[in-house]
């Protein structure tokens, strides 16, 4: 009965955390917002000597990646805002799973980081943004957007774990945003000077960010081969989320006593 009650809380706690985000408008709508800001300026103000023949066609899947991790900043300081001011011995008082709370901030981060991205395209789309409209291409692309969220949403969780305030979690997750700047989110690696070109070539995002170009833009013109980038793209985001999902969990017991 008591774990029946406990799994129930779930929805609970995803409506709790989303509610939150709304009791925040200046972070909840600089996640939002901000993206869509850096793909006018990377498009009208940096994309005119661009190389490519449609710069936004190139640069929507970076920015859709950086606008995971932007969401990843916001989960990390409120899962370390709920551990540093009291509320999971409240929970724990109840009969419910107190390492619910992260399921809930997962669930609310996923959630956030797909409304913000379903806005990125919305504006994409409006200044010229022309993908295949090949429903196994988007299916294809969602996947592994949504596989890299919950991924990256994980760790964002590990993160406000291991920082002991919401300041120090928002400076570790932060420097998860300088990655897609370093991959070929925005221009391609053999753009790049040598030092940095090996690393933004073979690091984790580069494969994720190239996966949803090719299925969006196509393999004639990215260039890209799709069954490589796709499989490692999916190794990576499956590696992560085991590590990220079973260090949180340790995490969480260990602080919690649990």
């Amino acid at each position: 009965m008591t774990e029946t009650l406990g799994l129930s809380a779930a929805p609970v706690m995803v409506s709790r955390c989303l509610r939150r985000s709304l009791r925040e408008p200046d972070a909840f709508f600089t996640a939002l917002l901000l993206p869509i800001i850096l793909l006018l300026l990377f498009v009208y103000v940096l994309g005119g000597d661009m190389r490519t023949n449609s710069y936004v066609d190139y640069v929507v899947p970076g920015l859709i990646v950086l606008c995971a991790g932007f969401g990843a900043s916001t989960t990390a300081v409120a899962v370390a805002t709920d551990m540093s001011n009291g509320i999971i011995d409240r929970f724990r008082s109840l009969p419910i799973r107190a390492s619910l709370v992260l399921f809930g901030q997962v669930v609310a981060s996923v959630m956030r980081n797909l409304i913000a991205s379903a806005l990125v395209l919305s504006v994409a789309f409006g200044i010229g943004w022309r993908p295949r409209f090949g429903i196994a291409d988007w299916l294809g692309a969602a996947a592994m957007l949504v596989f890299f969220i919950v991924a990256l949403s994980w760790l964002s969780a590990g993160i406000g774990l291991v920082a002991r305030t919401p300041e120090a979690a928002s400076s570790f997750a932060f420097l998860l945003m300088f990655l897609p700047y370093v991959s070929t989110a925005f221009v391609p690696a053999r753009t790049m000077p040598w030092v940095l070109r090996g690393f933004a070539a073979h690091q984790p995002l580069t494969p994720v960010i190239e996966t949803m170009r090719c299925l969006w833009m196509g393999h004639s013109s990215t260039g890209t081969n799709l069954a490589h980038n796709a499989l490692a793209g999916s190794a990576y985001c499956a590696a992560l989320l085991v590590l990220s999902l079973a260090g949180s969990s340790w995490l969480f017991g260990n602080r919690t006593g649990r």
